[in-house]
């Protein structure tokens, strides 16, 4: 069947298939006495031959190992499920349950968007289909924290996948844990030694089964989350719980221990002293039993023959003793025995709650059990501690999130831009952000004084040297950044003569046609400004001051509007009073100017309010 053929499904299986991505194929050769090696060299013929002996060597070794791997496998499916069913009975332990509550807490915190999954892809398309799989479709902000606090307390987690062949993923539901198996290579079928027969082509080389539906699901339809500790418990995870499962034990039984020391040496109990003198020794039981009675008589009833028992009387917790004694001048005939007084002495109970702790890797100030000191720097350094804790579950889950991701864009038809794409959580620990940002201040400042000028006209070191051994680079990488500082300092010199290359935007286009004055009308404005500066009187309607016409009668005043001083220089009070009639008679056929030009437009009351102000100058 050619690949055209193929259904969405079946090139679903090849990508995802054994012979894929992976490369997993075994090795094989054909070299036999049919097909022999035609060449007239004897010593290649001997070579070729060698070879083909030693790779089949190397192919049955290669299958060996891979069923002692299965075998492996198969051996710990008991114990995997006795350690599960442990896990299930961990979570009733408060100390266990708070831990993965802040192992999932740590994992999934939201950055300041409020996103817990942060999605990069240089293409925005990519973006925002992943953005829509897993906000919308997986509800990521909801079923992450469950997904991580599941990972860590069985170490797997299973998803079952919605499919469908145009809208990719489409929902997902939580599968048992417990009940679900992984099956790889090996499973279905057993791989035999020799290799050179052909192997079933339709083999499933790696499915989930669930053993109680008797379902099975191909690769990529279930995601399985795993934490990857333990090779011996491949191809599972180990839980974050493993390491605390013989400790847990001791110390529930340490815990019921010291409950029931407690219970039965707590309470007070007295001690009679009964005087029985001389009495015969074999009396002397029946004589304090007599008087033990007259205090308190228990009657103990035999539950197969339902008779009274009047010999054997139990004691409880609260009852007192009777000692017989022949001396009589014994003192304190009623002596009270005290309870337990070493009931705060629990030392062994907190030696192994510390060995629980460590085992969980949680800090106890995180969990109540130490008050933080010290400023909380201590506090500090365990944070950045238990951080790469928590950046190792993320790592575990962005992994599966990636094969999610992949299925998803496959099933749209984005096949070449699988790896086009970038997920990542955000770091729980800020002050393994700020220790990082430190680390990079005291490089930073160790390579300015590397390449600074010491005074001689010598740097200590070339800044090529510096940038190797301090940051890190390899020449590639210097040489990218020298050509990259080039183009960065060529648009330094772009953008400097921007106001001289762009005089105008047209940003502020749509302000200006909204609020700005008509066109001209600046300029208009600042002309008026500048005359009514200069002392001369203010026009009407915005036109500005007109020069009259001689024809009609109107005297044009000179510049500043002000009639000349005399030849002499000296301003008398006749020619202030000429200059103002001559002020006036202008004003007067500037309005018969304006009623003529304003016929409709302005209101006589509003040119007589003008001439007014006029007047009163």
């Amino acid at each position: 069947m050619s690949e055209q053929n193929l259904t969405v499904w079946q090139r679903l299986s090849q990508t995802f298939g054994p012979n894929s991505l992976m490369k997993q194929d075994y090795p094989t050769f054909k070299f036999d006495k049919k097909e022999l090696l035609r060449t007239p060299n004897r010593d290649d013929y001997e070579r070729e031959k060698l070879q083909a002996q030693q790779t089949f060597y190397l192919t049955n070794q290669w299958a060996k190992v891979e069923n002692n791997l299965y075998s492996q496998a198969i051996y710990y499916e008991p114990s995997r499920l006795s350690a599960q069913y442990d896990y299930e009975s961990m979570e009733y332990t408060p100390e266990i349950s708070a831990a993965l509550d802040i192992y999932s807490e740590e994992s999934t915190t939201t950055n300041e968007d409020g996103f817990i999954l942060q999605i990069y892809s240089e293409s925005k398309r990519i973006k925002s289909v992943l953005a829509d799989l897993f906000n919308n479709a997986l509800d990521i902000n909801t079923n992450l924290p469950m997904w991580t606090r599941n990972t860590c307390k069985y170490g797997d987690n299973f998803v079952y996948m919605k499919l469908d062949p145009e809208k990719g993923i489409i929902g997902c539901q939580q599968l048992p844990t417990i009940e679900i198996e992984r099956h790889e290579v090996g499973v279905t079928a057993k791989i035999t030694v020799d290799i050179t027969q052909e192997q079933d082509a339709n083999k499933k080389a790696l499915h989930f089964t669930w053993k109680n539906k008797n379902m099975e699901f191909q690769s990529w339809e279930i995601a399985h989350f795993r934490l990857l500790g333990d090779d011996r418990k491949l191809p599972y995870g180990t839980s974050m719980l493993e390491k605390a499962r013989r400790i847990w034990k001791q110390l529930l039984l340490s815990e019921d221990a010291m409950l029931i020391y407690r219970t039965s040496r707590a309470p007070e109990r007295r001690m009679f002293k009964v005087f029985v003198g001389n009495m015969n020794d074999d009396d002397v039981e029946a004589y304090v039993n007599r008087v033990a009675n007259k205090f308190k008589r228990e009657q103990i009833v035999d539950a197969k023959t339902g008779n009274v028992d009047m010999r054997f009387n139990q004691m409880a917790v609260d009852q007192d003793y009777f000692i017989p004694v022949r001396d009589p001048s014994a003192p304190d005939p009623i002596t009270t025995l005290p309870g337990a007084t070493n009931l705060s002495e629990i030392a062994d109970i907190e030696y192994i709650q510390k060995k629980l702790l460590t085992a969980l890797r949680v800090p106890k100030a995180f969990l109540g059990f130490e008050e933080v000191v010290g400023d909380g720097k201590n506090l500090s350094l365990q944070d950045i501690r238990f951080a790469r804790t928590i950046n190792r579950i993320q790592k575990s889950m962005i992994a599966e999130l990636n094969k999610i991701a992949i299925v998803h864009l496959f099933l749209l038809g984005f096949e070449d831009e699988l790896q086009n794409f970038t997920l990542g959580l955000s770091n729980p620990s800020t002050q393994a952000d700020l220790l990082k940002i430190d680390v990079w201040k005291e490089k930073v400042l160790l390579y300015k004084d590397l390449v600074a000028d010491p005074g001689n006209g010598i740097q200590p070191t070339s800044s090529t040297w510096a940038k190797k051994h301090i940051f890190g680079w390899s020449d590639e990488e210097i040489r990218l950044d020298l050509q990259q500082q080039r183009i960065e300092r060529a648009v330094g010199e772009e953008l400097k003569a921007t106001p001289t290359v762009i005089t105008k935007t047209g940003l502020f286009d749509n302000i200006d046609k909204l609020y700005g004055n008509p066109s001209g009308a600046t300029a208009n404005a600042t002309a008026t400004t500048d005359t009514e500066d200069a002392g001369a009187m203010p026009s009407f309607g915005g036109g500005g001051f007109e020069t009259a016409e001689p024809s009609g009668g109107e005297v044009e005043p000179p510049a500043g509007g002000e009639v000349a001083p005399p030849a002499g220089g000296e301003i008398t009070p006749e020619s202030k009073r000429a200059n103002m009639n001559i002020i006036l008679e202008n004003n007067f056929a500037k309005k018969n100017r304006i009623l003529d030009l304003n016929q409709g437009q302005n209101s006589l009351g509003e040119i007589s309010k003008e001439l007014d102000k006029l007047l009163k100058l």
